[in-house]
């Protein structure tokens, strides 16, 4: 870092289901270069946009809300295709009947939230009334007839048997568009890159590497998931393993899909296009 470089900040998500991409993060090496902020993706986001901090993993939602001023990573994303086993909505009755009913969405994260209300207008037809509130199941259910919950509340209130149907959202996603859908993604504020452009470089190869001995060797992000959250040793096994970390062209045109429905039903201001970083340039994806 020269002296012309400040520290950058780095957003951290606090769910697991980011937890091996920062795993192996090579803190230490560049201790007086980064320092990282540890949130909910909605904290980031916000935080992300203010430029408070530089670059984060952030909800997908939010690039599509300032997508003008970031880059995303290639190579870094939470994605799924198919079950998340994270992204869960309890429900009541079956959803075909809820098309005009009360939904409780969490205030935790920005992109399941809309992905919800996308799914229950393009596939369902329906227009529910949404209605925020804290991440804990039976409450949100006392007045509604579904709840959303993500992350680690929703893995959590899944092992207890509630008796409410239980739909996840990446599956369902799966099921009706066939597509990819990426729940998280690594953005990089431009004005960032246009100041640190090396520096942006080692901690892009630090959260690659990350990733890779993550994935090559699962028994450390298991066992502080066991020791933090609970469960099993093959509940982590399985969650992590089912989880995709990559973000290429496969998951570019999933969420290309979901930021257009997100425009057409009004949620976005403008149509969204994917910008991906590359060295020190930025390539556009078109579809």
């Amino acid at each position: 870092m020269t002296t012309t470089e400040k520290k950058l900040r780095i957003g951290r998500i606090e769910f697991t289901n980011a937890w091996p991409v920062f795993y192996h993060f090579p803190v230490q090496k560049l201790a007086n270069s980064v320092e990282f902020v540890s949130q909910v993706p909605t904290g980031l986001n916000r935080a992300l946009a203010a430029g408070e901090i530089d670059m984060s993993a952030i909800s997908s939602f939010s690039y599509g809300e300032n997508f003008r001023d970031y880059v995303l990573f290639p190579d870094l994303s939470v994605s799924a295709y198919g079950h998340v086993n994270s992204l869960l909505l309890f429900h009541k009755k079956p959803l075909e009947q809820l098309k005009n009913g009360r939904f409780a969405l969490p205030t935790t994260s920005a992109t399941t939230t809309n992905l919800l209300k996308i799914i229950m207008n393009k596939k369902y037809g329906g227009n529910p009334t949404y209605s925020y509130a804290p991440p804990v199941l039976e409450d949100m259910m006392k007045d509604n007839d579904a709840a959303l919950l993500i992350g680690d509340h929703a893995i959590k209130a899944n092992w207890q048997d509630s008796g409410y149907t239980v739909t996840d959202l990446g599956q369902e996603w799966k099921e009706w568009t066939g597509h990819w859908m990426s729940f998280a993604v690594w953005a990089v504020r431009k004005d960032t890159i246009e100041r640190s452009p090396e520096l942006v470089k080692s901690i892009f190869d630090g959260f690659v590497e990350s990733k890779r001995k993550s994935l090559e060797d699962l028994t450390g992000v298991i066992n502080e998931a066991v020791l933090k959250i609970g469960g099993t040793e093959s509940y982590w096994e399985h969650y992590f393993r089912n989880l995709c970390y990559e973000f290429g062209p496969e998951q570019w045109s999933g969420l290309e899909l979901y930021y257009r429905y997100a425009w057409e039903l009004g949620f976005l201001p403008e149509e969204v296009s994917i910008q991906i970083w590359s060295d020190n340039t930025r390539v556009r994806v078109t579809e």
